[in-house]
């Protein structure tokens, strides 16, 4: 079977995730592809808006808010509060390629910008955003926002992290959240979800459960174009329906007595489920055909774990275990026929693929801690995980009588098991009042097994130093150097062979695959601006080794594929600005965001040899401008972003992806109670079409005898949102809730 064996399937969902995936990043719809602590302070009795640098426990390097700075947007979760810090971004913690969100292993490399009462959530199932979701906004007495070796070595290359603080008043406070949003053809989706969070003395109890319904309607067109003869091959017209079911069920316990003395467990189930359908009219030299793909995913997932922390030598000594179980059940369809339904045609071609898969993870950590050890904070720590995955795939072809036939694909039957360690030793200390010095080492190995098809066996080590110095010159100014080691982990679905009827192509697997290692060095300055404002500027280098891309590989018989490699060493540069301005000087109650990046990337093609930018999100510029105003019961806003092309450099094509023009969204709430918000919202409100170019090389870019341009539009048009918030609880209407 040829790497394009493939007969040009219509695309899915991920081919361009609709209007606007690419100016939001990745926004993942179920496909797979693109498309220490602290004990909490009494709350502030200061009825006024507050932003003042912290003074309790961190010294000058924290910016405390009280609840009342927050009280002017009327959140309804710690989430609505996180969005509203200034200058700060959410970083969920994990990474991206063009396939989805990797399967980032262990704990260390999961933890996000984002702790509660000074520690780290035990999940890696949950994102912060669903945490940050689940806590009811009059909880929170304050945030701090301060560089991230003041919450341990997970941190400790991160210059900003919030500690979002928790009340210890007893009582039960919570949220309904119900929104129904209408697609351009009229479809209404609706979807609801709640928590509660109990408080008894020292206990705190938190429930939540949601629907995660989330059906999108899209409609777009393909158009394939001899590059030699500049003659249309085919022309194609979609409408896609998908329809992500994600229900989840979700507890947490915590007995948190003093920041040395914590007990916590926390568990998830998420029955997650994803259908597709797509209807293709395709059009060639010989007349039209109706062509259809049907997708349906079954990916449920259980997480349980918990953390416990007592004091041990002047310090804290903290256990943490976790487990992970999830399967995949994945099978998609793609018939070809020779004509169109209503004129009878029949079942010519296609193909048939399912994947059933288990994924397990289980880890174990110790560390201690010490906030004064002769001068010095201190952590040492060990990390134990044992990562499994048992995958099958079976690829069929549909002949002309509509029997399906196995297609044999390198390495579709595997096994894969990772015994991985990792011991941590880090040091700060204060070297003035104004200078801090921070620096640490990891030391990581891994024993790795791959059985089934191939065998594989593989003992990976390294070392993982890293340095920071932070600097507070006085006038407002915060500075912070860092450099460090990191070691990429490996995707273990990068190990198997699967076909993507959507686009035509098989992703071989590869056994051999090494981990990435990079040098990262950066710089961040900031300063406040027009009085709770913030100006910040991010400058990056990243000197990458064993770059992770795409490689051409061979089967016994010379077929070559695409696949997973290394092909050497790559440069990244970048620049962030942040601009955050209270306004209201202009016009009362009036803030913009300002985000900007530019970036360049570099490496050498494994096939041409030129120099090229990195395959992947890796655009470069990209932009976010966000304006919102606050007025009594009312609040309006908008946004705007946008970011330059990018590509997927793969062996046997070239696959870029774009907007048609700048995205934008748009909304107004109004809160006719302190415990009450009705928010209409507006998507996609410039009708911004996500748009795909493909470049096909057949059989591949080294020796192409064809070659085939495809371009792709889509998009999902307008949709119009209508979600109503309910507070309830002893707290509600008090605080942070609090509506004018």
């Amino acid at each position: 079977m040829k790497s394009r064996a493939l007969a040009a399937p219509p695309s899915k969902h991920g081919d361009l995730d609709g209007a606007g995936l690419f100016a939001r990043k990745y926004r993942r719809n179920g496909l797979g592809e693109l498309p220490c602590g602290a004990r909490p302070n009494p709350s502030p009795s200061d009825s006024q808006s507050t932003a003042a640098v912290a003074q309790n426990g961190t010294g000058k390097r924290t910016t405390s808010y009280d609840a009342a700075y927050f009280a002017q947007y009327a959140p309804r979760t710690a989430l609505d509060i996180a969005r509203r810090v200034p200058g700060f971004q959410l970083d969920l913690g994990a990474t991206q390629t063009d396939l989805g969100q990797v399967d980032v292993r262990g704990f260390a490399g999961t933890a996000g910008n984002v702790v509660f009462n000074g520690a780290r959530p035990t999940s890696k199932a949950e994102t912060l955003e669903v945490t940050l979701a689940r806590i009811p906004a009059q909880r929170v007495i304050r945030v701090e926002v301060g560089p991230g070796d003041l919450y341990g070595s997970d941190y400790s290359g991160k210059s900003q992290v919030l500690n979002v603080i928790l009340s210890a008043a007893s009582g039960i406070d919570g949220n309904v959240t119900a929104a129904g949003t209408r697609r351009y053809n009229g479809y209404i989706n609706t979807d609801i979800s709640g928590s509660a969070v109990i408080r008894k003395g020292a206990s705190t109890f938190n429930l939540s459960a949601g629907t995660g319904r989330n059906r999108q309607i899209e409609e777009g067109t393909d158009t394939l174009t001899d590059v030699e003869t500049g003659e249309q091959v085919e022309f194609r017209r979609k409408h896609n329906s998908y329809f992500n079911r994600d229900p989840y069920v979700s507890g947490s316990w915590a007995l948190e007595r003093a920041s040395d003395s914590a007990y916590r467990f926390n568990v998830r189930y998420q029955p997650s489920r994803f259908d597709l359908h797509q209807d293709n009219r395709v059009t060639t030299a010989d007349g039209q055909r109706n062509d259809n793909l049907d997708q349906h995913f079954r990916n449920p997932l259980i997480e349980i774990g918990g953390d416990v922390t007592r004091p041990l030598a002047g310090g804290a000594i903290k256990l943490v275990g976790l487990a992970t179980r999830r399967k995949r059940d994945d099978t998609e369809t793609y018939l070809l026929r020779d004509g169109l339904i209503e004129d009878g045609g029949s079942v010519v071609g296609g193909f048939d693929q399912n994947i059933e898969a288990k994924r397990n993870e289980t880890i174990g950590r110790l560390s201690w801690t010490r906030s004064n050890l002769a001068g010095f904070s201190v952590e040492i720590g060990a990390e134990a995980a044992l990562n499994t995955l048992d995958s099958t795939v079976e690829l069929f072809a549909f002949d002309e009588d509509g029997n399906r036939n196995r297609i044999d694909l390198p390495l579709d039957d595997a096994t894969v098991k990772e015994r991985r360690g990792e011991v941590y030793f880090s040091i700060g200390r204060n070297l003035s009042d104004k200078l801090r010095i921070d620096g640490g080492l990891n030391y990581e190995f891994s024993n790795l097994k791959v059985r089934g098809d191939t065998r594989a066996d593989r003992t990976l080590k390294f070392l993982k130093p890293n340095l920071s110095l932070d600097w507070q010159p006085g006038g407002g100014w915060h500075g912070r150097l860092s450099v460090r080691r990191t070691v990429a982990q490996l995707d273990f679905y990068d190990f198997i062979s699967v076909a993507e009827l959507s686009t035509d192509r098989v992703n071989a697997g590869n056994e051999n695959l090494e981990p990435q290692r990079t040098w990262e060095f950066r710089l961040t300055a900031e300063h406040p601006f027009l009085g709770d404002g913030l100006i910040k500027l991010d400058l990056g280098h990243d000197r990458i080794s064993m770059l992770q891309d795409r490689i051409l590989i061979f089967d016994d018989e010379g077929n070559g594929f695409d696949a997973p490699g290394n092909i050497g060493a790559g440069n990244r540069s970048f620049a962030e600005l942040t601009v955050d301005a209270p306004l209201g000087q202009l016009w009362s109650g009036l803030r913009a965001k300002f985000t900007g990046t530019i970036q360049r990337t570099r490496v050498e093609d494994p096939i041409s040899g030129d120099m090229r930018k990195f395959s992947g999100f890796f655009p470069a510029w990209q932009w976010r401008v966000d304006v919102r105003r606050d007025a009594g019961k009312w609040s309006y806003g908008f946004s705007v972003n946008d970011n330059q092309r990018f590509t997927f450099y793969r062996t046997d094509e070239f696959d870029t992806n774009f907007n048609g023009g700048p995205y934008g969204t748009a909304f107004i709430e109004y809160r006719p109670t302190a415990k009450t918000s009705i928010t209409f919202d507006v998507d996609n409100v410039f009708e911004t079409s996500g748009n795909r170019t493909r470049r096909l090389f057949l059989p591949n870019r080294a020796a192409p005898e064809d070659v085939i341009d495809e371009v792709r539009e889509r998009n999902r048009h307008l949709s119009f949102g209508l979600t109503l918030k309910q507070s309830f609880g002893g707290s509600s209407g008090t605080g942070v809730a609090k509506a004018d």
